[in-house]
């Protein structure tokens, strides 16, 4: 879907840094990368940090506004409820996602999905983890947990470990008996990273020039980008249709002076090729 129809002339390509490859500028994609996948990058004076978001909900989106152009970031927000974040967990309050789909900033409170259960055979509780905020490291989450409960910031887990297999994630905290799980949960969301806040900076070059999007641009731009590359495919398509009717024109003629054309072929004289 990145690559459809970039061998029909449908986007321009430059040299590469040495100049022995040909590389597009910019890809035919189908779907609006930018979004669905988000960025994430510094540059000189400036950085952009786009989350990720549900495909269908940012097509959905699409779809609306090619229907009404009149439909603000707002009312987009009715089809992209928010990111999607490929490592779950819970974005806290929508004020965030506003800011950042009307002006293009916004802090994004993400929060890690956890269950507290009564363990078996054991009037003792613990915290299950289920899910952690985006670009959260498991394994570093587990061991600032550690450090946590050393250096008594989070008191009464008696033990941490990491059960998660192929079925998903499962870090495990045992708690100590007669320990609030609620309040011990709550110091974790304080003082680790099982809540972040991702700060939504949504800038991209649009004709080279750096700018902060809103949502409501950013599909703009996209829809835009599928309408020149569409054009340029129709007429890549139209031109090689007329180069081959060129061929069939010809063919036509020869045909309807068959004789003729025998004729010539007959009395023409070989010519030798070295």
């Amino acid at each position: 879907e990145m690559l459809t129809n970039i061998d029909q002339e449908t986007v321009d390509f430059a040299d590469n840094f040495d100049g022995s490859l040909r590389e597009p500028l910019v890809l035919p994609s189908r779907i609006p990368n930018l979004l669905i996948n988000g960025a994430s990058g510094i540059a000189v004076g400036m950085a952009t940090n786009i989350p990720p978001h549900n495909p269908r909900e940012v097509c959905n989106a699409i779809n609306a506004l090619i229907d009404d152009p009149n439909l603000t970031s707002e009312q987009l927000m009715r089809y992209v409820r928010g990111p999607d974040f490929p490592t779950g967990a819970t974005i806290m309050g929508r004020d965030g996602i506003r800011n950042a789909y009307t002006t293009g900033r916004g802090q994004i409170i993400v929060r890690a999905k956890a269950e507290i259960e009564e363990m078996a055979r054991s009037n003792r509780m613990q915290i299950v983890v289920n899910e952690i905020p985006y670009q959260v490291n498991k394994a570093a989450l587990v061991e600032k947990i550690a450090g946590l409960v050393k250096d008594k910031k989070v008191e009464g887990i008696t033990e941490i470990r990491d059960e998660s297999d192929r079925d998903g994630m499962r870090i495990v905290m045992e708690l100590r008996s007669g320990v609030q799980p609620q309040i011990v949960l709550n110091n974790l969301y304080k003082h680790s990273a099982m809540q972040q806040s991702f700060s939504a900076n949504m800038l991209a070059l649009v004709d080279g020039q750096p700018q902060v999007l809103s949502l409501k641009r950013c599909l703009e731009l996209f829809i835009q980008h599928r309408q020149v590359v569409i054009r340029r495919r129709s007429e890549f398509l139209l031109k090689r249709a007329q180069d081959r009717d060129h061929i069939v024109q010809g063919l036509l003629l020869a045909l309807n002076r068959l004789d003729e054309v025998i004729a010539i072929i007959r009395a023409s004289q070989d010519v030798e090729t070295a």
